[in-house]
């Protein structure tokens, strides 16, 4: 952002500014500069301010001339970072206060190439394995890349190829869907992770946008949490499903108090109807397994158990859980929607299926998606018999040597895997996206007629249509983002911003901002993500405050925040150690600059 448009930007938020709440008498405003060590001003910075106890922090961007403002409502003494890609991190502490603090810094060049490389992100380090076949490649980004990312730290751990083949074998195990050829070829590329260093080639991009953003961060359970969706409640809290440990977390943003609520325990064992799988020992100790979320008019929280082949109740206000079993055949019930009408609706990813529920006569109506061939009808046929019968042998993996996919030796392809859905609100339609087979479909929500479309990128996971009736989709396998306008049958694409020609993406989930039509966008690879403005086909792109991020579904706030949780598998990978609900402020920043700039004068 220009120093003009700064100003002009400021201006117009002043009056905006003298209306907030008052800032409370000890929190924290810091104001100055950040400049490298030759004494340019450095656009794009991210200082970021944490709490006393740590499990808080705030960041803003730097301007083009390298200023900053930040008010937070922390008391106490307090550590200011300021963060630049390829320098080193420079910490300096503060003391709340009743006016702003003037605090600049100074940040030098990482001139060790083991030190720069350690701070890139796992996209930088996935450049380093080697894919003589496509095909394996794509196999890969598929089945490797979905849960947490690949080349942090922890999972760039140089290993020989015996090793990496039983980390895959483990992998395998938790429903990562390769062939024996695909497993023995990725076991051998992952040996690229070698302890030389990545050459730096990364260049961020700073969007004229981004010094007017603010990123709140409220760290949430621990290192073994695995906090998946979180939803914006009618309260405006938040509302946050622990898969691993049948929690449902809750943020109150004003005050930052955090409150959990055990889901009830039921006759079933660690696992639930998966349990014959070895699901990952410390991180999933549930039965349940919530994964997400959807609230109807009423207030009650709908819940997909995605362990326990069950939807759940939740009433914010008598925390009280209902449950309501929807049989064993129908396999990881996943993401979910409510309709105009009430009617809850959601994936069920296993058996090929997406059901309809309605909460006043609390019955299910079951529809079953079109196969697309023989081996996936014979999938969907098979899938719920082997887990039943991979049950009877707790962590043991049986399902993955009984399943059509390896003694076929088709992998993935076999699957047809409904994922993400959402509710079209032009016409009430019911939409979902098949990521295994590229395909999104559509469901009549009267008769229940089912067609399904060809997806022009590959991987569409977590789909969200805007207020026009176009469904926008992010393309997991492709680093793109489709956008298919359902009443005139067009497709468009694009592919998303790279830090570097040989990187890659995988956007999990989007969503489209009810008022301003942008598409926010995650990433997950890159410690980034993005807001895709479909009037000038433009991304703006924010740098996380944490390494290793990995967000799921966004979520809007009455006042315009964009909300998610961070939930890398394992949260311990994350920098921070934990899980955390994550907001975004579009104009944020701007609004402390002209806060602070008020108080000044």
């Amino acid at each position: 952002m220009s120093s003009t448009s700064l100003r002009i930007l400021t201006a117009v938020l002043l009056l905006l500014g003298s209306l907030l709440s008052p800032v409370p008498a000890g929190a924290v405003q810091v104001v100055g500069k950040v400049t490298t060590a030759e004494g340019a001003a450095v656009s794009g910075a991210l200082v970021t301010v944490f709490s006393e106890a740590g499990n808080r922090k705030t960041t803003v961007y730097t301007a083009d001339d390298g200023s900053y403002a930040i008010a937070t409502s922390f008391d106490g003494k307090l550590n200011v970072r300021a963060r630049v890609p390829a320098y080193e991190d420079v910490v300096k502490e503060v003391a709340a206060g009743a006016g702003p603090t003037q605090l600049d810094f100074t940040v030098s060049k990482i001139v060790d190439p083991y030190a720069l490389s350690n701070t890139l992100t796992a996209s930088a380090h996935l450049t380093k394995l080697k894919w003589d076949d496509p095909d394996l490649r794509a196999a890969f980004v598929s089945q490797c890349n979905y849960c947490h990312q690949v080349g942090n730290a922890l999972t760039r751990i140089p290993r020989e190829e015996k090793d990496w083949t039983a980390t895959i074998t483990r992998m395998e195990g938790y429903f990562a869907q390769l062939t024996n050829g695909e497993a023995k070829g990725i076991a051998k590329a992952l040996t690229g992770f070698t302890p030389a260093p990545v050459a730096f080639e990364q260049r961020y991009a700073v969007s004229t946008e981004l010094p007017a953003a603010k990123v709140e961060e409220w760290l949430v359970g621990d290192g073994m949490s695995f906090i998946h969706d979180a939803i914006v409640g009618q309260d405006g809290k938040l509302y946050g499903a622990d898969e691993g440990h049948d929690v449902i977390w809750v943020l109150d943003r004003a005050t930052g108090r955090i409150e959990q609520y055990p889901q009830p325990d039921i006759d079933l064992p660690r696992g639930g109807v998966l349990s014959g799988l070895p699901l990952p020992i410390g991180v999933f100790t549930g039965k349940h397994g919530p994964h997400s979320m959807a609230q109807t008019a009423d207030g009650r929280l709908w819940i997909t158990n995605a362990l326990s082949s069950s939807l759940m109740s939740f009433d914010p206000e008598t925390h009280e859980f209902k449950r309501y079993d929807l049989g064993h055949r129908h396999i990881y019930p996943h993401t979910i929607r409510v309709d105009r009408d009430g009617i809850v609706w959601f994936t069920v990813v296993l058996s090929n299926e997406v059901v309809r529920f309605d909460p006043v006569t609390e019955k299910f109506t079951i529809i079953g998606l079109p196969h697309n061939g023989f081996w996936r009808w014979l999938t969907d046929l098979c899938i719920p018999l082997v887990v039943k019968l991979a049950a009877w042998f707790p962590n043991h993996d049986l399902q993955n040597r009984l399943s059509p996919h390896k003694w076929a030796n088709l992998g993935r392809s076999i699957f047809n895997f409904p994922y993400g859905i959402d509710v079209n609100p032009v016409d009430g339609s019911i939409w979902y996206a098949k990521l295994y087979l590229d395909k999104i479909g559509r469901i009549d929500p009267k008769t229940l007629a089912v067609t399904e479309y060809d997806t022009p990128m590959k991987g569409p996971r977590r789909p969200r249509f805007d207020r026009n009736g176009v469904l926008w989709i992010p393309a997991f396998d492709d680093s793109g983002l489709m956008a298919y306008d359902t009443q005139d049958r067009h497709w468009r694409t694009w592919k998303l911003p790279l830090l570097a020609p040989n990187e890659y993406e995988v956007p999990y989930a989007l969503n489209v901002h009810p008022k301003t039509g942008d598409v926010w966008i995650t990433s997950n690879m890159s410690d980034r993500w993005f807001r895709f403005v479909p009037a000038t086909e433009t991304f703006i792109t924010y740098p996380s405050p944490t390494r290793v991020t990995w967000l799921r579904d966004w979520e809007f706030t009455r006042e315009g925040q964009v909300c998610s949780t961070q939930s890398n598998l394992p949260s311990y990978a994350i920098e921070d150690h934990v899980p955390a609900f994550l907001c975004v402020d579009p104009e944020g920043g701007a609004r402390d600059r002209a806060l602070l700039a008020e108080k000044s004068s």
